[in-house]
């Protein structure tokens, strides 16, 4: 099979076409024929050499795909050969073939393309887990998502929209304020003119804060929540090592909280799955959400997606159509 290699550490350039031979899914597991596999911020750490995968994933680097079961393990239930999935992926989906556990995988949702399914599973998987569990976001309260545009942006502002939340987000120009105000965001803050703590403080300040940025953002939100307000930390992309005053914590019942997905354990991933097998399918079925799509690249051009993203001048999901 085709796949995109991580030739050593670096930019872009390190993803290389090559051959492997095709994965056997092992018990529990599924073997997809990938149509399509979305590009994440994490993939682009592990190809930095950022973020190493766990010992018993593919080093391949992609972290959800939509296609066709074509072969199933052991022990495999609710999946069957023939049966178009979205799934999330432990590494492995910049490939013709990926397998992944049979139950990570849904269903695609009904009028939904493979291309937009591919976009699901790592973004809807992340926000859910991070937003709705983690941070406990309720009807009524605010919530501020900092990189709005993002994948993983434009869909927390859509399921925080959709469970009863004033929803905030910031962004780093009006096109992309314009995107986040058009899938429910309230407000959009441009970082670049605004200073988002000011802001926000206008507002009477949020219940929840979901952030990928890290740096002096970790204080900065923490001056923007409420009283028992929470924070959820998904990402360090300006560091992870800062100075805090921990006292204010205590003082105004304050949560700093946050996880990563990849490590879970599979338990925990068909936790999460069953979760939105429930509540966040029937949204998508309805027409009532949908994951905003920026661009799309062939397998083959890896490297160009990836400079896209990192760019920061996409809205919404790059994908990699492989099949």
């Amino acid at each position: 099979m085709k796949v995109i290699e991580i030739t050593k550490p670096g930019g872009p350039e390190v993803l290389k076409v090559s051959t492997r031979s095709c994965p056997e899914p092992e018990s529990g597991q599924v073997l997809i024929k990938v149509a399509f596999a979305g590009v994440n911020r994490p993939d682009a750490l592990q190809r930095a050499g950022l973020y190493k995968p766990p010992r018993d994933a593919s080093d391949l680097p992609g972290l959800e795909a939509a296609g066709e079961v074509v072969k199933i393990g052991k022990a495999v239930s609710g999946v069957s050969v023939g049966d178009n999935v979205c799934a999330l992926l432990p590494g492995g989906g910049y490939a013709e073939y990926a397998t992944t556990q049979a139950a990570h995988c849904l269903p695609i949702p009904d009028g939904f393309s493979l291309k937009q399914a591919a976009c699901l599973p790592e973004t809807f998987f992340t926000v859910w887990s991070n937003v709705m569990l983690r941070g406990g976001l309720k009807a009524g309260e605010s919530f501020l998502v900092h990189g709005g545009s993002s994948g993983i942006g434009t869909t927390a502002i859509q399921l925080a929209n959709k469970v009863g939340a004033r929803v905030f987000a910031t962004a780093g120009s009006n096109e992309k304020l314009s995107a986040c105000i058009r899938l429910g965001a309230e407000v959009g803050i441009n970082y670049k003119e605004k200073d988002f703590v000011e802001e926000i403080k206008k507002i009477g300040g949020v219940d929840v804060i979901l952030d990928m940025v890290g740096g002096d953002y970790i204080s900065k939100n923490l001056k923007c929540l409420n009283d028992d307000g929470r924070l959820v930390q998904i990402a360090f992309l300006q560091g992870s090592k800062v100075e805090v005053n921990f006292a204010q914590l205590m003082m105004r019942r304050l949560t700093f909280t946050g996880s990563t997905l990849r490590p879970q354990s599979n338990f925990q991933k068909a936790q999460i799955a069953n979760d939105l097998a429930e509540k966040v399918w029937p949204l998508l079925r309805n027409g009532s959400i949908e994951p905003e799509i920026d661009s799309e690249f062939p397998l083959s051009d890896a490297s160009e997606a990836h400079r896209r993203m990192e760019s920061s001048a996409h809205i919404g999901k790059i994908v990699l159509k492989v099949g």
